[in-house]
Protein backbone atom coordinates (compact mmCIF):
# COMPACT_ATOMS: atom_id res chain seq x y z
CA UNK A 1 0.00 0.00 0.00
CA UNK A 2 1.14 3.42 -0.75
CA UNK A 3 1.83 5.84 2.33
CA UNK A 4 0.04 9.22 2.33
CA UNK A 5 4.06 10.66 3.34
CA UNK A 6 5.57 8.49 0.29
CA UNK A 7 2.62 10.16 -1.98
CA UNK A 8 3.52 13.37 -0.42
CA UNK A 9 7.30 13.02 -0.98
CA UNK A 10 6.62 12.09 -4.60
CA UNK A 11 4.02 14.69 -5.36
CA UNK A 12 7.06 17.38 -4.16
CA UNK A 13 9.33 15.83 -6.21
CA UNK A 14 7.15 16.06 -9.45
CA UNK A 15 6.12 19.78 -8.68
CA UNK A 16 9.62 20.92 -7.31
CA UNK A 17 10.87 19.17 -11.16
CA UNK A 18 7.92 21.44 -12.61
CA UNK A 19 8.40 24.79 -10.83
CA UNK A 20 12.86 24.38 -12.31
CA UNK A 21 11.71 23.54 -15.51
CA UNK A 22 9.62 26.95 -15.69
CA UNK A 23 12.48 28.67 -13.89
CA UNK A 24 14.76 27.19 -16.19
CA UNK A 25 12.29 27.92 -19.66
CA UNK A 26 11.86 31.45 -18.62
CA UNK A 27 15.78 31.73 -17.97
CA UNK A 28 16.48 30.38 -21.59
CA UNK A 29 14.33 32.59 -23.05
CA UNK A 30 15.02 35.47 -21.68
CA UNK A 31 19.29 35.40 -20.43
CA UNK A 32 20.47 33.34 -23.21
CA UNK A 33 19.33 34.54 -26.30
CA UNK A 34 22.08 35.88 -28.01
CA UNK A 35 24.57 34.67 -25.43
CA UNK A 36 24.76 30.92 -26.28
CA UNK A 37 25.02 29.35 -29.39
CA UNK A 38 21.87 28.16 -31.38
CA UNK A 39 22.95 24.94 -30.53
CA UNK A 40 22.91 24.92 -27.31
CA UNK A 41 19.81 26.80 -26.92
CA UNK A 42 18.45 23.88 -28.81
CA UNK A 43 19.84 21.24 -26.01
CA UNK A 44 18.83 23.56 -23.58
CA UNK A 45 14.98 23.65 -24.71
CA UNK A 46 14.84 20.47 -25.25
CA UNK A 47 16.26 19.50 -21.34
CA UNK A 48 13.53 21.90 -20.18
CA UNK A 49 10.78 20.41 -22.49
CA UNK A 50 11.59 16.69 -21.17
CA UNK A 51 11.95 17.63 -17.27
CA UNK A 52 8.58 19.20 -17.62
CA UNK A 53 6.70 16.00 -19.15
CA UNK A 54 8.60 13.97 -16.90
CA UNK A 55 7.58 16.27 -13.63
CA UNK A 56 4.20 15.80 -14.79
CA UNK A 57 4.39 12.37 -15.43
CA UNK A 58 5.29 11.68 -11.64
CA UNK A 59 2.49 14.14 -10.68
CA UNK A 60 0.46 11.66 -13.02
CA UNK A 61 1.42 8.58 -11.09
CA UNK A 62 1.06 10.42 -7.88
CA UNK A 63 -2.59 10.37 -8.38
CA UNK A 64 -3.06 7.07 -9.55
CA UNK A 65 -1.63 5.37 -6.60
CA UNK A 66 -4.78 3.78 -5.87
CA UNK A 67 -4.89 1.65 -8.61
CA UNK A 68 -1.26 0.91 -9.69
CA UNK A 69 1.45 -1.21 -7.80
CA UNK A 70 2.88 0.40 -5.95
CA UNK A 71 6.13 -1.65 -6.29
CA UNK A 72 6.20 -1.17 -10.38
CA UNK A 73 5.15 2.62 -9.44
CA UNK A 74 8.15 3.03 -7.19
CA UNK A 75 10.32 1.48 -9.80
CA UNK A 76 8.85 4.28 -12.51
CA UNK A 77 9.05 7.35 -10.28
CA UNK A 78 12.65 6.65 -9.24
CA UNK A 79 13.45 5.47 -13.31
CA UNK A 80 11.83 8.74 -13.65
CA UNK A 81 13.35 10.73 -11.94
CA UNK A 82 16.51 9.41 -12.61
CA UNK A 83 16.32 9.61 -16.30
CA UNK A 84 15.32 13.66 -15.86
CA UNK A 85 18.62 14.19 -13.56
CA UNK A 86 20.25 12.28 -16.31
CA UNK A 87 18.97 13.65 -19.58
CA UNK A 88 18.02 17.29 -18.71
CA UNK A 89 21.18 17.81 -16.51
CA UNK A 90 23.21 16.37 -18.85
CA UNK A 91 21.59 18.79 -21.84
CA UNK A 92 22.24 21.48 -19.32
CA UNK A 93 25.42 20.83 -18.16
CA UNK A 94 26.75 20.79 -22.43
CA UNK A 95 24.33 23.91 -23.11
CA UNK A 96 25.39 25.90 -20.43
CA UNK A 97 28.67 25.17 -19.44
CA UNK A 98 30.17 23.50 -22.36
CA UNK A 99 30.69 20.04 -20.43
CA UNK A 100 30.70 18.10 -23.67
CA UNK A 101 32.24 14.79 -21.66
CA UNK A 102 29.06 14.51 -19.73
CA UNK A 103 27.31 13.57 -23.25
CA UNK A 104 27.80 10.45 -23.05
CA UNK A 105 24.97 10.40 -19.78
CA UNK A 106 21.83 11.58 -21.89
CA UNK A 107 21.47 8.84 -23.66
CA UNK A 108 21.39 6.73 -20.63
CA UNK A 109 19.20 9.12 -18.83
CA UNK A 110 17.08 8.82 -22.04
CA UNK A 111 16.81 4.65 -21.46
CA UNK A 112 15.89 5.55 -17.85
CA UNK A 113 13.18 7.72 -19.10
CA UNK A 114 12.11 4.78 -21.10
CA UNK A 115 12.51 2.15 -18.46
CA UNK A 116 10.08 4.64 -16.46
CA UNK A 117 7.09 4.30 -18.91
CA UNK A 118 7.52 0.64 -18.80
CA UNK A 119 7.40 0.47 -14.65
CA UNK A 120 4.32 2.33 -15.72
CA UNK A 121 2.57 0.53 -18.20
CA UNK A 122 3.59 -2.75 -15.70
CA UNK A 123 1.98 -0.97 -12.88
CA UNK A 124 -1.15 -0.97 -14.34
CA UNK A 125 -1.38 -4.04 -16.39
CA UNK A 126 0.94 -6.71 -14.51
CA UNK A 127 -1.80 -9.49 -12.98
CA UNK A 128 -3.28 -7.56 -9.87
CA UNK A 129 -2.15 -4.56 -11.44
CA UNK A 130 -5.50 -2.99 -11.00
CA UNK A 131 -7.17 -2.71 -7.55
CA UNK A 132 -9.10 0.25 -6.43
CA UNK A 133 -9.26 1.23 -2.97
CA UNK A 134 -12.01 2.66 -1.20
CA UNK A 135 -9.98 2.63 2.00
CA UNK A 136 -9.71 6.59 3.62
CA UNK A 137 -6.14 7.79 3.46
CA UNK A 138 -4.85 7.97 6.87
CA UNK A 139 -5.69 12.48 7.45
CA UNK A 140 -9.44 10.96 6.75
CA UNK A 141 -9.79 8.82 9.71
CA UNK A 142 -11.99 9.80 12.51
CA UNK A 143 -10.35 11.81 15.19
CA UNK A 144 -6.96 12.53 13.70
CA UNK A 145 -6.15 15.71 12.77
CA UNK A 146 -6.36 16.71 8.97
CA UNK A 147 -3.01 18.51 8.84
CA UNK A 148 -1.68 15.78 11.81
Amino acid sequence: MVTENENRVWFSIGAGGAFLAVAAGAFGAHALRGRIPLESIIAFETAVRYQMYHALAILGICGSANFLRPRSRRLSMVSLLLGVVLFSGSLYAISLAGWRDVGFLTPIGGGFLLLGWLFAIGAAVAPGGVRVSHAPLESDREGKPENA
